[in-house]
Order: structure tokens, then C-alpha cells, then sequence
């Protein structure tokens, strides 16, 4: 077995409880003390003493002092015994009540989170839907369903999220709890505004350039910039949600894998965080049925190109033209190929030029 595997041992988690008065008949037993006289020197009725024994009744801490003085067993002994059962106990109860949750289980794409090390391995079905709820932040599927299935989820609901809602939300949620690990200044809409117009020049660099630096920009203006893979049935391109009245989350994926397509995400996504309410979620799934998304994509469009130059792009004939443009503009020769493909409807012109990104 490797030290990797070896540390994947699963800790037994066992389905019943010990109350503490077992271990009190045990010592009393040891004391030649039976239970009218251990509840005389405690000061107790032997009926309260009987349910102490049975489980029924929890040893408070004044019992806890009293037995110490009885027993000479410390009264930490007998609170730590106390909590673990009780703990235990609570432990029991909610793995009853999850197994009436299984099947929700079904909806979650549980195998994906767990190779992308989201979720820890589980010995059994219980287990892992309690690993699942821990990784939604949620303390059952009733609470999860309040969240993600609503309507409010999205003013604008999406048609995966509609389909696939178990899909959906493991993508946002692992954006989520990437953002939440950004630290970034309060969300200063002037200050987001100048930071757009230097990430606009980042999309010269290379992704290992750009990718830190356009996480820090944004951090400075109070918006946390999240890529996560993208997921197997969840075809979108990129999301935008505030997490904090102060904190926006831009979530981004390769989608397409062309920079082209990566800028266009981001810059969409930007136009959501500057132009659009904090209480949605907004989801980049193509679609062009909601003015917000077209404003968006009307946003990132003219930050990119001008729309001045659309009439342009389409009479360019070579490589060459491309390159100048490009640097007439001040951004990536890959952008203004990915426009002219757009306009033109020639998927196969300039592709060379639009660099491929690649997660690392």
C-alpha cells in the first residue's frame, strides 16, 4: 500500500450508544455500592439516579462535582463521558435522518467532486451525503434545495440549472469556495472600471502571465476571480454572483479553450458585476432571451473591439492585416481572429493566430 493510500483509512463510526451509567454501575459495582446508597450519598432520588443510569437523564455538572466526591473518579471523567454519548447520540439521529435523503444523492455528480478532490471518499452512502452537504455549506437536503432550487437563484434561470440542478450547483459552489478564499478590498465600482482597462492589455501575455495578474487587479477593486474546470454537463461559459454586499465572484471556465472565447467570458462577466443587480445570480449559457445578457455581451464586445471595427474585421485578407490591427488596438492578434470568425462566419480563417489555454 502506498503513503498515499495509507492515509485513506476510513474511521469507524459505530451505530449505537454507551450511556454513561454503564460506566457509573461499573464503578459503583467496584465500590461494593448499590444504588439506593450511591444516590443517598449523591443527594439525588433513586428514581433520578435510575435514569442517569438508564440514559434518560444527562449527568449536569453539579453531578458531575457530587460523583467525584462519591467515586474519586474526576469530574472531568464523567462530563467528557456525558458529552461523547450525547454527541454520539446526535450522531445516531442524524444518520437516520439522512438515510431518508439517499436518493438526492443520485442528482449530485458525486464520483467528479471526488476526483477533482472536492469530496473525501466515503465508506458508505450516509457518510458521503454527509461529506456532500458539508462541501454545500448546508445541514440537509431541505436547506440545499432552499438555496439552489428556487427560483431566486437565478432571476434568470438557466435551462441546466432547470435539468441539472445537482450538476449546476457543484460547479458554482466550487467557485464559491475558491472566491472565498480571495482576499479582496471592498467592491469600488470606479476602481473595477480602471482595472478592466489594465486587464485589457494583459490579453497581449501569456496565460501564466494573465492569470495571477487579473486575480489581483480585480481582488484590489472587491471582485474574486474563481476558474474551475469546467464540468461534464454543465455547458456554460462563465457566472457572476456577489457572495457579500461588498464582494462580487467572477467564475470562469475553458470553455472552447480559444482565448478569444476566455476574454470574451471575462469581460461579459464584468459587465454583469458593473451593470447588474447583486442579488442575482447570472449564468453566461449563450443564451441572447434576457437584455441583461445582451448588455453583457454588448459590454465585452466594445471593451474588446469597438464597434466601429466590425466593418473593418470582415475585409481582412491575411495574416498580416490581422497582426496590425491587433496592434493598432492593443490586445492579442487571437481576439481579432476570433472577431473576424464571429462576423464572418469563417471558422477555419486565422484559427492559427487564437492561442489555445490549457488548465495547468
Amino acid at each position: 500500500m502506498s503513503p498515499m493510500k495509507a492515509k485513506k483509512q476510513y474511521t469507524f463510526e459505530p451505530d449505537y450508544a454507551v450511556a454513561p451509567g454503564e460506566t457509573l454501575l461499573e464503578v459503583m459495582a467496584s465500590l461494593d455500592m448499590n444504588q439506593k446508597e450511591c444516590s443517598k450519598r449523591l443527594e439525588l432520588t433513586e428514581q433520578t439516579l435510575i435514569r442517569i443510569v438508564k440514559g434518560e437523564q444527562p449527568i449536569s455538572y453539579a453531578t458531575a462535582n457530587r460523583l467525584e466526591l462519591v467515586t474519586r473518579v474526576p469530574a472531568r471523567f464523567w462530563n467528557n463521558l456525558e458529552a461523547e454519548y450525547r454527541e454520539q447520540l446526535a450522531k445516531i439521529e442524524e444518520r437516520r435522518r439522512l438515510a431518508d435523503s439517499i436518493e438526492w444523492l443520485k442528482t449530485i455528480p458525486v464520483k467528479e467532486l471526488v476526483d477533482r478532490g472536492c469530496l473525501e471518499p466515503q465508506p458508505d452512502k450516509v457518510s458521503m451525503l454527509r461529506e456532500v452537504l458539508k462541501f454545500y455549506g448546508v445541514g440537509s437536503v431541505a436547506a440545499w434545495s432552499d438555496i439552489w432550487e428556487i427560483p431566486a437563484v437565478a432571476a434568470r434561470r438557466s435551462l441546466c440549472f432547470e435539468t441539472r440542478p445537482g450538476d449546476a450547483s457543484a460547479w458554482i459552489r466550487q467557485g464559491e469556495l475558491q472566491a472565498h478564499e480571495i482576499e479582496c478590498q471592498p467592491y469600488d465600482k470606479a476602481r473595477f472600471k480602471e482595472v478592466l482597462q489594465q486587464i485589457r492589455g494583459l490579453t497581449c501575455e501569456t496565460a501564466e502571465d494573465f492569470a495571477p495578474e487579473i486575480r489581483r487587479l480585480c481582488a484590489e477593486a472587491g471582485v474574486a476571480v474563481a476558474l474551475v474546470r469546467e464540468m461534464k454537463k454543465v455547458p456554460w461559459s462563465g457566472a457572476t454572483k456577489w457572495l457579500l454586499p461588498n464582494k462580487a465572484m467572477i467564475l470562469l471556465c475553458l470553455r472552447g479553450k480559444g482565448e478569444d472565447k476566455f476574454w470574451f467570458s471575462f469581460f461579459h462577466e464584468a459587465g454583469h458585476v458593473l451593470h447588474d443587480s447583486k442579488k442575482d445570480l447570472l449564468i453566461n449559457d449563450g443564451s441572447h432571451d434576457d437584455p441583461r445578457e445582451v448588455r453583457a455581451n454588448q459590454y465585452a464586445s466594445d471593451i474588446l473591439i469597438p464597434a466601429r471595427f466590425n466593418a473593418i474585421i470582415p475585409t481582412l485578407r491575411s495574416r498580416a492585416e490581422v497582426l496590425q490591427l491587433a496592434g493598432e488596438l492593443g490586445i492579442s492578434p487571437g481576439i481579432v481572429a476570433g472577431r473576424y470568425q464571429f462576423l464572418t462566419g469563417k471558422w477555419d480563417f486565422f484559427k492559427d493566430l487564437i492561442r489555445p489555454l490549457h488548465w495547468a
